[in-house]
């Protein structure tokens, strides 16, 4: 719905304003006229009456010139997934919406999302317009053609000395579900497994955190589903200025009588909305939630006959927390009131169901993939995970991530989270990709490189500058390609801008040309290349938001300047390195797998092809398979039709196709199982066995096997999925169980041919997933969730102390894990570090910790949003929060500018600093400083602006927190540590 029906880019000759100054310039007057014709304190009818008559102008009709459309797209910052409607006159964007019959953000946009026309606008853009090589030190434009003439072969020149191995790509949460599957294939025709992206140094610890707990590796719910709760613990997530819009539906929530808890190092804009805010030590999170665990164990509140039935492990839980986590120890390690952790635990026992809600601050630490556990534990315990209402709603960061994450460019996942590791993983890929497999296998060093996942983008530099011979392969990283990603989002910058220094070739593909040109040209004169690539709106496909849901963008505009699409760039990229036939799966003269498009530079696959033959078409295990384009479109089109509270179609047929909507669930979150064809209508609330499998109801997923230790590990008799044929637990549907259930007769004779020796998750022909669905079952079993995780490195969650601690006295008590030597393909360090930092007296020269976190004005590592005049306007330099009495006691003022200083090295020994203003508040304790992580453009007090390619710096610059934070990864994912470091502040 457009606020105007109708528009013009017609400009006039002279506005309205400037036609009557002249006016009003004539007619001079004093202050007591001024006052009475302006009219202050009355109405606004009063007011106009008293205007000189030259400032009225009568209302003028204009007939529109040049075509207008209104093209349907979605905001390409966070995961909420806000709906834009942007009106397109003559190419030219020249208006945008919000759309207020969008069941997410209800017509309501953010600063960012109110701002997102200005990445399509020519005048005075910063984005980088042409191909750029550095060349004695300076950005110089080249042609397309010589940029992939002499990137490919600089590239086969490298893997012909050093093998595919020796490059690594950083892929993009900003890509489109169908960009991210196919730089996934791109990297494999290539003939590694060395790719990554930004899910690994943003929700990987809850990926594998949540689906070793229940199965699937999202949030359990939606945003909407939270007007259904009763009680709302915000614990690493300040939603308020990460997720603004994803406020709409808490603050409704609250409206309806939830209680509305924050647990938070920092008293954030997210915490001023709440009923009650706790502070907590940052890197403390496991006490925290193990301490509100025992209160409810103690008193008996835990949901025991939910519990009996389909959870396993509770009670080895239940005995380490209630003698482990008495409440002078959670105080001690947390320095919360135990008044405070006993309200918590009351409010969300009386107040069910309930939902706990993270983002980064609970991820994005060496412990992390415990602190995931210990939440899904607590939502467990009170029965509060499997229904409306409750659960672990996961807020994840970019507008993509999740999709990205799900089928895009991982080192040990193919699309649908299928194992490398696993031969029949490739042999389906294969298949889908209709590439030859043999072919494949030699792309790779090795068959045994091929199913040995590559390294992290958290630790491509040790890739580069390791020693050899520590390293799980033959060569180290020579390449890099960052494909739509911020180098500043990464820790360790200081070491970074070293690993540069080595590298032979670094490809930059992005709208702007991010920090990472930057950083390259202060160290290097040469080496690097810039290829400028279109934005979200300016090609088509879809994305998927935090809750599951997929939404389609229409192109809003065609490619600016000489930029274009990614995968336009991956296909003509593939023709040079020689697989372009198999990257759009041709053999010999056949017709290709993938259709090709006309775009604007060359042919280009198309986004609906990708996703219906590739995605829908492979991605069975997690049910990629029924959403596709037509209905994805339907939807988008008809988006009245969804209930705002349960996300469900009323009714109703799309206009153009006839599609009927009813019973779906807006963008099909996924699972959505089956083929399109059998019309599965997405799964809102995962693990609901309250609902009907075809009404998107379930169980938790038969993914560990059936018995542990003489254990039953499926669920209970009488827990089973509404209307389900079978009412106890069952294993995952295979060729062999639809036999003895006496349903594989219900195949067609095609579907039989697919699924003989297959599984629900292999059978492309869907035929499996049919049938068990058919008899209200979930293809993937129905099992119980997992309280403890036999084979992660602590089964039970176990709190450990960061690696650079406040507090060596608790390091002692609870240190963090061994040194690794072979881990992701690369020695990582833990207790080494940390009994170093100990050893130093780290937390006496470095009294404070550390933390980082968003802004609402900016996105990411920022470059993007930090380019946009009306958001680098609203927020003009990067800062610390430091507490008034830390503050005061080194001389510090508001508004001075000082030097953070941390543990962390430069090349030359000494110790990284930053150079931001103090902001002087109460939002943080005296043990704690903040600083936003979006910023880039200075390098420790300098100013990097000769460094960038002219016209195309930020127009706001600033330190880049992550410059200076330093070594500590995750024991399971290889997340790295950015909420908890130590620094010292002095004024500059």
């Amino acid at each position: 719905m457009l606020l105007t029906r109708k528009a013009s880019s017609q400009v006039a000759p002279q506005s309205r304003i400037s036609r009557a100054a002249t006016g009003a310039l004539a007619k001079t007057m004093d202050r007591r006229t001024f006052l009475k014709r302006s009219g202050i304190g009355v109405g606004a009818g009063a007011v106009a009456s008293q205007l000189p008559f030259s400032m009225i102008d009568r209302a003028e009709a204009k007939e529109d010139e040049g075509k207008l459309e209104v093209k349907r797209t979605v905001c390409t910052h966070c995961s909420v997934g806000c709906a834009i409607d942007a009106v397109v006159q003559n190419g030219v964007w020249v208006r945008q919406e919000p759309v207020f019959d969008s069941p997410i953000n209800l017509g309501a946009h953010c600063a960012k999302g109110a701002s997102v026309r200005e990445h399509g606008m020519t005048h005075d853009s910063h984005r980088l317009k042409y191909p750029m090589k550095l060349d004695g030190g300076k950005w110089k434009r080249i042609s397309w053609d010589q940029a992939y003439d002499e990137i490919s072969k600089k590239m086969l020149e490298i893997r012909e000395k050093s093998g595919p191995d020796s490059l690594f790509v950083v892929g993009s949460s900003k890509h489109n579900n169908e960009q991210s599957e196919l730089l996934c294939k791109w990297v494999r025709l290539w003939g590694s497994n060395n790719t990554d992206h930004q899910a690994r140094i943003c929700h990987s610890t809850t990926v594998a955190g949540v689906a070793q707990t229940w199965g699937y590796g999202a949030m359990t719910n939606s945003y909407n589903d939270e007007q259904n709760s009763k009680s709302l613990l915000f614990l690493g997530s300040n939603a308020a200025e990460a997720h603004p819009v994803s406020m709409l539906h808490t603050l409704h929530a609250k409206e309806n009588g939830a209680k509305v808890i924050v647990a938070d190092p920092r008293y954030t804009r997210t915490a001023a909305k709440a009923d009650k805010y706790v502070r907590f030590r940052s890197g403390s999170d496991v006490p925290l939630l193990f301490g509100v665990l025992h209160h409810i164990f103690k008193n008996g509140w835990e949901d025991k006959k939910y519990i009996h039935d389909r959870v396993y492990g509770m009670d080895e839980v239940k005995k380490e927390v209630l003698a482990k986590w008495t409440p002078d120890k959670v105080t001690e390690a947390t320095g919360t009131p135990e008044e405070d952790v006993y309200y918590i635990a009351k409010t969300l026992a009386e107040n069910r169901p309930g939902f706990i809600i993270w983002a980064m601050g609970q991820t994005q630490h060496t412990n992390a993939n415990a602190i995931v556990r210990a939440s899904n534990i607590l939502m467990l315990a009170l029965g509060n995970v499997g229904r409306s209402g409750g659960g672990c709603n996961i807020y994840r960061g970019h507008d993509n991530v999740q999709g990205a994450t799900d089928v895009g460019p991982n080192p040990d996942t193919l699309p649908g989270y299928y194992p490398v590791a696993v031969p029949g993983s490739w042999v389906h890929w294969a298949r889908v990709w209709n590439v030859d497999l043999d072919w494949l296998k030699k792309r790779y060093a090795s068959e045994a490189m091929m199913a040995k996942p590559g390294m992290t983008v958290s630790r491509w530099i040790d890739g580069v500058t390791e020693k050899n011979e520590a390293i799980d392969q033959d060569p180290n990283l020579r390449m890099i390609f960052f494909w739509g990603h911020a180098p500043n989002s990464q820790t360790r910058g200081s070491e970074m801008i070293e690993a540069m220094k080595k590298l032979d070739l670094m490809v930059v593909l992005d709208p702007y040309p991010s920090a990472s040109a930057a950083m390259f040209a202060k160290v290097r004169k040469d080496g690097a290349y810039l290829l400028p690539i279109a934005t979200q709106f300016e090609t088509e496909g879809s994305a998927t938001c935090s809750n599951r849901s997929l939404q389609w963008r229409e192109k809003v505009i065609d490619p600016l300047f000489e930029s274009r699409t990614d995968h336009m760039v991956m296909y003509q990229l593939a023709e040079k390195l020689g697989f372009g036939k198999e990257f759009i799966g041709q053999k010999g003269t056949g017709a290709p797998n993938i259709e090709l498009v006309k775009g604007k530079g060359g042919m280009e696959p198309s986004m609906a092809s990708v996703l219906k033959k590739e995605i829908n078409g492979g991605c069975w295990t997690i049910g990629y398979t029924g959403q596709s384009p037509e209905r994805l479109q339907a939807h988008m089109r008809n988006m009245h039709v969804f209930d705002v509270k349960t996300l469900k179609a009323k009714g109703g047929k799309d206009a153009k196709t006839g599609y009927d909507l009813t019973g779906d669930y807006y963008g099909l979150p996924w699972p959505c199982y089956g083929t399109d064809k059998i019309k599965h209508p997405g799964s809102p609330n995962l693990y609901d066995t309250s609902k009907a499998v075809m009404d998107g109801g379930g169980c938790f997923r038969a993914l560990f096997g059936i018995e542990k230790d003489g254990v039953n590990l499926l669920a209970e008799d009488g827990s089973y999925p509404k209307g389900g044929e079978i009412t106890t637990g069952y294993p995952q549907f295979d060729h062999v169980l639809l036999k003895k259930l006496g349903w594989w007769d219900e195949l067609t004779d095609e579907e039989k041919k697919e699924a003989e020796g297959k599984t629900w998750a292999n059978d492309i022909s869907g035929g499996i997933q049919r049938v068990a669905m058919k008899h209200g079952c979930m293809p993937f079993g129905n099992a119980k969730a997992r309280a403890v995780v036999w084979n992660f490195p602590d089964p039970i969650p176990q709190h450990r102390e960061p690696l650079f601690s406040p507090r060596p006295d608790l390091v002692a008590k609870y240190p963090t894990h061994d040194d690794v030597k072979v881990f992701w393909r690369l020695p990582t360090l833990f207790k080494s570090v940390q009994q170093q930092a100990v050893k130093d007296d780290m937390a006496k020269k470095f009294p404070l910790i550390l933390t980082s976190g968003r802004l609402v004005e900016y996105e990411g590592g920022g470059e993007e949003t930090r380019s946009n005049p009306w958001l680098a306007e609203l927020q003009q330099e990067n800062f610390v929060e430091i507490n008034p009495k830390t503050a005061a006691d080194r001389g510090i003022k508001n508004g001075d500018f000082v030097w953070v200083s941390t543990p962390g090295r430069n090349g030359d020994g000494s110790n990284t600093k930053l150079k931001v203003k103090a902001q002087v508040t109460e939002r943080v304790g005296p043990d704690t400083c903040f600083i936003p992580f979006h910023f880039s453009g200075w390098w420790q007090g300098e100013d990097m602006l000769p460094y960038y390619p002219e016209g195309a710096a930020p127009i706001v610059r600033g330190e880049a927190v992550n410059t200076a934070t330093t070594y500590g990864y995750d024991r399971v994912t290889m997340m790295q540590e950015t909420k908890t470091t130590l620094c010292n502040v002095a004024k500059a």
